[in-house]
């Protein structure tokens, strides 16, 4: 018998997460039976931690539960032969060092992925973030060559790639990020302006001098005060991808900001929210892409490694307060 441990809430955030709404506990997973639905046993290598889990948390959770996330995890035992032992797929059995599933959930790692590659890049580069990128741009934004690209949030795991995917595909790009190691590390991976939005004097006045025409289209993952500066800065017909809204995930009272409704008007704009998961039909064709370009060195990648499951709320919570350059996982 295996003796799992998982992180569940212990309390529901109220605020910015603390330590203390977390709780460590073991869970006694049963034997696996020949001929039962629960026929693989699997061990989490590496865990991930995003933004979302702060905002889903309040939606899909209630105190008692596993966090929810995702993670790469290793087959330890197999009683399907659709899986073999010693195998690696991306799993979503949220803060588990240990996990049972019939494998329905189960998604294998590319049988193209080099061993040269780390695997947690199936949580980053080459998985979910990166996905949200590439459908982001894609299908959302429906960005052309030639195009002005602006994105907040720009040295983290979506944000980065969206920069890298958008210069691929032939645009300008303007990231902005929350500190100066941050906008140096955007200017290395070929973004053609980046600015700290924490020490410029006026933010429309940086968005201004990046990109003095405006925008053609804008990833937003920041929301709040930053996304009502930008959109007064689209150009005609520009298209706006909301993927987060970071800057409220942790507020106890709602913000309240500028209505959107003129400058979309005047500008017609098109604002659309999206998750990526409207594409999974499609997750082998962007994988596939992402690997590529990654093996190319074309789309560059930084991992925040945290050692140790006991080290998950701190990695999450520093996730939080922007901590990480490039995506956060932790090595179990």
């Amino acid at each position: 018998m295996v003796v799992a441990k998982a992180w569940v809430l212990k309390k529901s955030f109220d605020g910015f997460p603390q330590i203390s709404d977390f709780d460590l506990k073991k869970i006694e997973l049963p034997n696996l039976k020949d001929g039962g639905e629960q026929k693989l046993l699997l061990e989490s290598v590496f865990l991930s931690v995003d933004p979302y889990m702060r905002l889903y948390s309040q939606w899909d959770m209630k105190t008692g539960d596993v966090m929810i996330g995702t993670q790469v995890a290793r087959i330890v035992e197999s009683k399907n032969p659709a899986f073999a032992v010693g195998a690696f797929v991306v799993g979503n059995s949220g803060w588990r060092t240990h996990f049972i599933s019939d494998g329905k959930d189960l998604e294998p790692l590319p049988s193209s992925w080099p061993e040269s590659l780390p695997k947690s890049l199936a949580l980053g580069t080459v998985g979910m973030p990166g996905l949200t990128a590439y459908f982001g741009l894609l299908e959302v934004c429906k960005m052309k060559p030639g195009e002005t690209v602006l994105v907040n949030a720009a040295a983290g795991a979506v944000g980065s790639v969206v920069g890298q995917l958008a210069k691929i595909w032939g645009c300008k790009v303007v990231g902005s990020a929350g500190s100066d190691d941050k906008v140096a590390y955007l200017k290395k991976i070929g973004f053609d302006e980046a600015f700290n939005y924490k020490t410029v004097k006026s933010l429309e006045e940086a968005l201004r001098k990046a990109s003095p025409d405006g925008y053609d289209c804008f990833f937003d993952n920041v929301g709040g005060e930053f996304a009502s500066i930008a959109i007064n800065q689209m150009k005609k017909y520009g298209r706006i991808a909301i993927c987060g809204a970071i800057s409220q995930y942790n507020d106890s009272v709602p913000q309240k900001g500028p209505y959107v409704q003129i400058p979309m008007i005047i500008k017609e704009l098109r604002m659309e929210g999206f998750i990526v998961s409207r594409w999974n039909n499609r997750r082998e064709e962007g994988q596939k892409a992402l690997l590529k370009w990654v093996m190319e060195g074309k789309v560059k990648y930084h991992e925040q490694v945290t050692e140790g499951f006991e080290n998950m709320p701190m990695a999450f919570i520093g996730m939080l307060e922007g901590e990480n350059l490039g995506k956060a996982v932790v090595k179990v």
